[in-house]
């Protein structure tokens, strides 16, 4: 993380905090072939977490007096349910969405809070373990929010794509969508403008699509991104304090900002999880719309 015989400075704590362990080395030209297996492990394990999690609950429903964690997977099965409800009108699509939003919240609020633990509490575990096996814990990177990794908001962004196309063809047909492709959203009754409208409607749709995508995964990353960096800052803040003679002072600023910063932040990791769970909705729910 630093040069031997010095401290690292506040650019190289940012760098070694912000690269991931991956199969490429820092610093080298990043292609398809980057696996930021950081991202991967944490994101499939807080997956596995929820899914068994909201397992264990439906095991124990009760008629009765529900606990507090049957009480908040209630309180979010009812929100998620009345929100399908709205936006897909068809009660098949309706049964096998509604689960999947549910999943796709609890997971990326698990993940989003992973931002909440201390910035260097894993990755100093993570480089103690590279010293105890003779590693040089100075390359031990690791990255733990996976939603500040690009790729992972556009993979789940990517799924989401996928499941409007398999319900756009599902509910139209695949001669249907294609054509609606070709014929909306600029209308028209007569063949010859019609024929020249096609191209036009085609490029339109595929920049919807594509515009879509990208902007579900980039919202959710850039946000946690953003999160993450400013822990990051404040971090750097109680760094500072600790080799200061006023030290007092900016370790209570250090205090202050990172209590601050970590409820506010509560509210955005909840409502990012949100957002992407409505616009998921939202987007199936718009594969049923003939245009």
């Amino acid at each position: 993380m630093a040069a031997e015989g010095h401290g690292p400075t506040p650019g190289e704590y940012i760098t070694h905090h912000l690269t991931h362990f991956q199969n490429h080395k820092p610093g080298g030209i990043a292609d398809f072939s980057v696996i930021n297996y950081d991202s991967l492990f944490w994101s499939v394990v807080l997956g596995v977490l929820a899914v068994l999690a909201m397992m264990a609950v439906a095991r124990r429903v009760t008629s009765g007096v529900p606990g507090r964690m049957q009480a908040a997977i209630e309180i979010l099965v009812e929100m998620v349910d009345t929100q399908a409800k709205g936006i897909i009108p068809n009660e098949s699509s309706r049964r096998a969405v509604a689960p999947i939003a549910l999943t796709v919240f609890v997971w990326i609020f698990l993940m989003n809070a992973m931002d909440l633990l201390p910035v260097d509490l894993i990755p100093r575990i993570w480089e103690a373990g590279y010293a105890a096996a003779g590693q040089d814990p100075h390359h031990a990177y690791m990255r733990v929010v996976p939603t500040a990794d690009l790729s992972i908001t556009l993979g789940m962004s990517t799924f989401v794509l996928l499941m409007v196309l398999y319900y756009s063809v599902k509910v139209k047909g695949l001669g249907g969508w294609i054509k609606e492709l070709f014929t909306a959203p600029f209308h028209a009754h007569n063949p010859i403008a019609a024929l020249v409208l096609a191209p036009a409607n085609f490029i339109l749709n595929l920049i919807e699509y594509a515009a879509r995508t990208i902007s579900l995964g980039m919202r959710l990353f850039g946000n946690m991104y953003a999160g993450e960096l400013i822990f990051m800052l404040i971090a750097l803040l109680g760094g500072a304090a600790a080799m200061s003679l006023g030290g007092s002072l900016l370790w209570l600023g250090h205090i202050i900002a990172g209590s601050i910063w970590a409820i506010f932040h509560i509210l955005v990791i909840t409502l990012q999880a949100f957002i992407f769970m409505m616009l998921t909705l939202v987007y199936v729910g718009q594969a049923h719309e003939s245009h």
